[in-house]
């Protein structure tokens, strides 16, 4: 096997055999050989910058390991992103504490049901449950910030356009995004949900992943994996996907806002709870998404795949639902 995993001193293992170091903090964790032959081709991709990190809960993705931060410089892979731009997390403290539960939470859990539409019915179709039918006046706000940049995007680019696009906005989607609530150790109630840019983003994703393969073979670049295929800082393919995953990712953040309204509203409307507040602290966080930074004092695109940013004072979820 190409790699292995050096033990060191450190809170991280080194694995070797890479063109870039690698650093993995996954000391007493099994790394399947599948993720370790993934991580060893990430980091002998010629932009990467200084190192891969390889977080512990490390598994096989699409071309790029989930649980993984890479920093490339004048380059961007986006299969590393995948086609659920800006999944991530939110949270918010509520006044209410575990007492205030009710001992039944049927009613609350029917309650949030019916306030965000979930899942897939209708091979996404008209009739799909996890769309809007009629959207009402919170999601058609929502969408009015959203709608110039992704006709923009659509205009240059037309097979991005996804038929549900803002019908989607305020949804959860299928998988492993839930809603749920939560008691923090100190028996407070928190509102927590996970989603992503649902169908606007997978299209954007899809297509620009398909992109980069044929970039690769017009440039006769061979890669040890074809979702490892990139595209160059630089060229308008380059910069169009900049400008689509930012959209991408602030509807992801956007969608994520409009479900906890919806959740607290509808909460609130059960009357099966005292009257509480939910603006006591919030979290809004992407965990699978690219973001412009600076690392060693020098600019970089830093893609989190699966991945918080956890920089001092920064709050993040980790959750454990997941």
């Amino acid at each position: 096997m190409k790699n292995k995993i050096i033990e060191t001193q450190d809170s991280f293992n080194i694995i070797d055999g890479s063109k870039a170091p690698i650093k993995a903090w996954v000391k007493g964790v099994y790394v399947e050989d599948h993720a370790l032959a993934q991580i060893g081709n990430i980091a002998d991709l010629p932009f990467i910058y200084k190192h891969v990190a390889i977080m512990p809960d490390v598994h096989v993705g699409k071309g790029a390991t989930v649980g993984s931060v890479v920093a490339t410089d004048k380059a961007i892979v986006p299969a590393m992103v995948g086609v659920d731009i800006g999944c991530g997390m939110m949270a918010t403290r509520t006044s209410l504490s575990a007492s205030d539960l009710p001992d039944n939470l049927f009613a609350l859990r029917t309650a949030i049901e019916e306030a965000v539409p979930h899942g897939r019915t209708d091979n996404g179709g008209r009739n799909d449950r996890g769309a809007w039918g009629n959207p009402g006046e919170d999601i058609d706000a929502a969408w009015m910030g959203l709608e110039p940049g992704y006709k923009k995007i659509c205009d240059k680019h037309p097979k991005i356009f996804h038929k549900q696009n803002y019908k989607h906005l305020g949804t959860l989607g299928t998988g492993n995004h839930f809603i749920e609530l939560c008691i923090d150790e100190n028996q407070a109630i928190w509102i927590m949900l996970h989603s992503g840019s649902r169908g606007p983003g997978n299209a954007i994703g899809q297509y620009f992943i398909s992109l980069a393969k044929e970039e690769m073979k017009r440039y006769f670049i061979n890669l040890p994996d074809a979702d490892l295929s990139y595209l160059p800082e630089g060229t308008n393919y380059f910069k169009d996907y900049i400008e689509a995953l930012h959209w991408a990712q602030n509807f992801a953040r956007t969608n994520r806002e409009v479900m906890m309204n919806a959740v607290i509203k509808a909460l609130k409307k059960t009357k099966l709870l005292p009257k509480f507040e939910t603006d006591l602290e919030a979290v809004n966080c992407h965990h699978n998404y690219v973001a412009r930074e600076n690392h060693f004092k020098h600019p970089v695109w830093v893609t989190r795949k699966g991945a918080v940013n956890a920089e001092k004072g920064r709050l993040g979820i980790i959750p454990g639902s997941m």
